[in-house]
């Protein structure tokens, strides 16, 4: 069976061919518009209508799925170089037209969201699926090649990564629960402890780091944070590579080199599918008011990102430009900025990026007191060795920092964010017994495919988004 991606590049010499996949549109009672999944582009098949029985031919509608064989020819249309001539016919599940809610006209994301276990079938989710995947594959490949190892870190831990807080429990002991109890005996819990999913795998793969050198674990994450935005997810992917004897300053080259390589890849292996995600948000862009429009299509930002070098300046200076920049001065900004120490909302982050700098740019040495405890504090005592990257439309993309190494300094600054550190013990030996300099980063998955396939909101770029109020399908 050769697969429609494949067919399309065959040159037609009258061979015959066997494909299979589902009908995306059926017009003149003879021209099949067949999709397998395996590019955005379709198969045009010409069935001759005229022998073929009422029956049969009553089945042939949007949605259903079928095997053909016939000849492949060159097509006399314009929009492809080759169609299939149809010499037998078998059709596997028929798709009723009245019922079948994806019909081929315009659905609005919303519609579709309701649809999750259909909308792969239309263009944009499936072109959205496949450079999903093409992602995913260049991460891993790109690693490989740097010699890193891939870990699986716990779904299930004790540990809070972030010290935010927004956990979703972990537990068997739901009676004690509903029944308000004032304290629960979690010694009696499936683990004998106070469990939660994991927001984060960053902690576990450290421990591996100071064995294996360079580490990357991609996996789930999950935060219980009551968001409804275009932005936030309860689950959602995560790259975290950990990285043995890399200071700030390797942490901050390996991530630009890590973006600019799976952009890249995209670039090169999703043409298809990112001309019509393209064309998509192109299209999208002109019912805007002018002002809002993007300066750049789809590919240029991609390229804008792939080409440039990354703008690094600290959080010092980027407070001073902010402070003194128009939107701030007229009250432009939602969140004004006032004094040192403000923690950046996206609108700094995109001003930067797209106003000021016009290129990505790379943030670091936040204030200590509004960053992690697992940040190596500066010798000035205020900031941290802790890094954003700011993307054009997204803002920060990348966070990422130098671990505290320091037996001591970390002890005291857990301590002071209010960190147990009996739980903790583990991640302290660490620096007890042969602890050495080292950094990592955390890239939000689907914040990368936002950025990669101009869709606006991230519930359109996971099969099934898990959200407040919704865990549907």
């Amino acid at each position: 069976m050769i697969k429609i991606i494949d067919v399309l590049k065959t040159k037609p010499e009258g061979q015959v061919i066997t494909v299979q996949g589902w009908i995306k549109t059926f017009r003149g009672n003879r021209f099949i518009a067949l999709n397998d999944g395996s590019t955005i582009n379709n198969l045009q098949c010409v069935i001759d209508y005229v022998n073929l029985n009422e029956i049969t031919l009553k089945k042939i509608t949007t949605g259903t799925s079928i095997k053909l064989q016939g000849e492949l020819i060159k097509s006399l249309g314009k929009e492809q170089s080759v169609e299939l001539k149809v010499t037998k016919l078998k059709i596997f599940g028929k798709a009723d037209p009245e019922k079948y809610p994806i019909q081929p006209k315009k659905h609005s994301l919303e519609f579709l969201r309701e649809k999750a276990h259909l909308r792969i079938r239309t263009s944009t989710f499936s072109a959205v699926a496949r450079i999903r995947s093409s992602l995913s594959f260049a991460i891993h490949d790109f690693f490989k090649n740097k010699n890193f190892y891939c870990i699986h870190t716990p779904i299930i831990t004790a540990s809070d990564a972030e010290g935010a807080g927004e956990m979703f429990r972990v537990t068997t002991l739901e009676n004690d629960f509903l029944n308000k109890k004032k304290e629960v005996d979690y010694s009696n819990d499936f683990f004998g402890k106070k469990t939660h999913l994991t927001v984060s795998g960053q902690l576990e793969a450290e421990t591996y780091a100071m064995g294996l050198g360079n580490v990357y674990t991609f996996g789930p994450t999950f935060r219980a944070e009551n968001s409804n935005t275009s932005r936030h997810l309860a689950e959602f992917w995560m790259i975290e590579p950990e990285m043995a004897f890399y200071d700030l300053n390797d942490n901050m080259k390996l991530a630009e080199e890590f973006i600019k390589n799976i952009l890249s890849y995209i670039l090169i292996n999703c043409e298809d599918d990112l001309k019509f995600l393209d064309k998509r948000l192109n299209d999208e862009e002109k019912n805007k008011p002018k002002i809002e429009r993007s300066e750049m299509s789809l590919i240029e930002k991609i390229n804008f990102v792939v080409s440039n070098k990354f703008k690094k300046i600290n959080y010092t200076e980027a407070i001073k430009i902010l402070k003194n920049s128009k939107p701030n001065k007229k009250k432009k900004f939602k969140y004004l900025i006032s004094d040192w120490g403000t923690d950046l909302q996206s609108e700094h982050e995109r001003y930067l990026v797209e106003k000021h700098f016009k290129c990505p740019v790379i943030i670091y040495d936040y204030p200590a007191d509004i960053k992690a405890f697992y940040m190596k504090l500066n010798d000035d005592n205020k900031t941290v060795r802790a890094m954003d990257i700011l993307f054009p439309g997204i803002g920060e993309i990348v966070g990422g920092s130098q671990r505290e190494e320091n037996f001591e300094k970390l002890k005291e600054r857990m301590i002071k964010m209010e960190i147990d550190i009996n739980e903790f013990y583990w991640y302290l030996e660490l620096r007890k017994f042969g602890t050495a300099p080292h950094s990592g980063f955390g890239l939000g998955f689907e914040r990368l495919i936002l950025f990669a396939t101009g869709m606006t909101n991230i519930r359109d770029v996971i099969p099934y988004p898990r959200t407040p109020q919704n865990a549907s399908f």
